[in-house]
């Protein structure tokens, strides 16, 4: 018996499917949006991705894979122009096909997230369905770099979705909100507007967003870059050709007196200056950046003195600790730049500090990727523990004149010669000499090193060429730690 294979006829259904509602598509353009297919194929390299489930489009959502700079990556975007690209129970079986074959097969995750919420005929199924893909994510952590993308609205438990995902990216067309501004007003009896709660800006000083882009190609070229810049899972190395002298020196180092600008030390360190800083606006005492040394994918926590002297926050230190645990999944090398005069002075409740504090340290000290430290002025109290201390750090280095101290040298001094500065016959002066002799005999990182608690005190201008080395030498760092589940982050 011979089949018929009316092929014209299947592509023509085909092809009608995927080119979708034209007056949706167009009022999609209006609002400075791609479609589904159009963010994906800016997404992955020409010509490589594959459509999986291409005929269901009524789902709402588009999923395949690629390859971005020739790696494997899977995506799945939601279709605004078909029911909204609202959630249900089709919709999650698609996204779930594509993170299942993502965990099978090692390969990084990104979302682009565009819907106008839960299907709400569907009831209890749609908001399984979003439990079904948070859990999903929850598997992955850990396993493949998951990028979200926020493109649109991302409301609800869409946004806890978003905030599950290592990385997230919100363009100036994303709204990222649990409730909206409706309910936010009706319950605070004052009228705001989306933009106000949930647009770009507001995300990225709130730290729900890492980075931000003006629109849907700016924040794709962002997850390219991130995507090409991380290892592809957690059992591969982002380790690449190098580009960059690994010896090269800043001779202008040494004229350093004082950082002003943490920003600068980190561009002039880095492979061909590029630093990728993630929730920029958001905790700035404290950076939080991507970046190549010697071709090796990094990831640098440093103080940001020009902000309250690189005092550590709660903000700050929780921003530190959730991206060094990211960093340790991956076995990303942690690079720490130490100026900081220990934990902010605030109204604060101490015991919120003291939290918050307890979470950096657990991070740092858990981390069994290698962990790099550079002083660069001032380790005070935390600052050290947490950042430049053994129990955090592989290899530490400190510039001259780096001060190491449990606490600042004019406290110091009022703590331990109170009585002799109280009796001289000029206070000034002798407060002066005491806290240079504190200086001198105790926190002065020459003594750290004297004590092994530095490996050297290195010239300014050889930073960059002393962390590359530093890499290079714990890039087959082992360590055999007591079996558990895990341990219990303080959060």
């Amino acid at each position: 018996m011979s089949v018929v294979r009316n092929l014209p006829i299947v592509r023509e259904r085909k092809q009608a499917i995927l080119e979708g509602d034209s007056a949706l598509i167009a009022e999609q353009k209006k609002a400075g949006k791609l479609t589904a297919r159009e963010r994906i194929g800016a997404l992955v390299d020409p010509a490589s991705f594959v459509e999986l489930d291409a005929l269901n489009a009524e789902a709402g959502v588009v999923t395949g894979y690629g390859t971005i700079e020739g790696n494997p990556v899977y995506v799945y975007a939601q279709d605004f122009t078909v029911g909204g690209g609202a959630v249900g129970e089709m919709h999650a079986k698609k996204v779930l096909k594509v993170m299942s074959l993502a965990e099978k097969t090692g390969a990084p995750v990104v979302a682009m997230l565009d819907s106008a919420g839960a299907k709400l005929c569907e009831g209890v199924q749609a908001l399984n369905a979003y439990a079904m893909i948070a859990a999903k994510a929850t598997a992955l952590s850990g396993v493949v770099p998951q990028v979200a993308l926020v493109l649109g609205p991302c409301g609800g438990t869409a946004s806890v979705l978003a905030e599950i995902s290592d990385i997230t990216v919100q363009s100036e067309n994303g709204q990222l909100f649990v409730n909206g501004p409706l309910v936010v007003s009706a319950v605070t009896g004052k009228k705001v507007e989306m933009k106000e709660i949930a647009g770009a800006e507001a995300s990225m000083k709130s730290g729900a967003a890492m980075l931000t882009a003006k629109d849907d190609v700016d924040a794709i070229y962002s997850a390219r870059k991130l995507i090409a810049m991380l290892p592809v899972n957690n059992m591969d190395e982002a380790v690449y050709a190098e580009t960059d002298d690994m010896n090269r020196v800043n001779p202008a180092f040494n004229q350093i007196e004082k950082i002003e600008d943490i920003h600068e030390v980190l561009s002039n360190i880095a492979d061909n200056g590029e630093v990728i800083e993630l929730y920029k606006d958001f905790a700035p005492s404290m950076v939080t950046a991507l970046a190549k040394i010697g071709g090796r994918t990094v990831a640098i926590v440093a103080n940001q003195p020009a902000k309250d002297e690189g005092r550590l926050t709660v903000y700050g230190c929780k921003k530190a600790a959730r991206f060094v645990s990211f960093a340790d999944a991956f076995s990303i090398p942690v690079v720490t730049f130490v100026d900081s005069q220990g934990m902010k002075i605030s109204g604060t409740p101490q015991s919120e500090l003291a939290r918050a504090g307890a979470s950096l340290l657990f991070a740092m000290s858990e981390n069994s990727a290698p962990r790099v430290a550079v002083i660069v002025g001032s380790a005070i109290g935390t600052a050290y523990t947490a950042l430049a201390s053994r129990a955090a750090s592989d290899m530490v280095y400190a510039w001259p004149g780096a001060v190491i101290s449990a606490v600042t040298a004019p406290i110091a001094a009022q703590l331990l010669f109170a009585d002799e500065m109280d009796g001289a016959d000029d206070p000034l002066a002798k407060r002066a000499e005491l806290e240079k002799k504190y200086m001198d005999d105790v926190a002065d990182g020459v003594n750290a090193a004297k004590l092994g608690l530095v490996d050297d005190v290195i010239e300014p201008a050889e930073t960059r060429q002393m962390i590359a080395s530093a890499l290079e030498m714990l890039a087959g760092k082992r360590e055999a730690k007591i079996a558990k589940k895990h341990g219990n982050l303080p959060l």
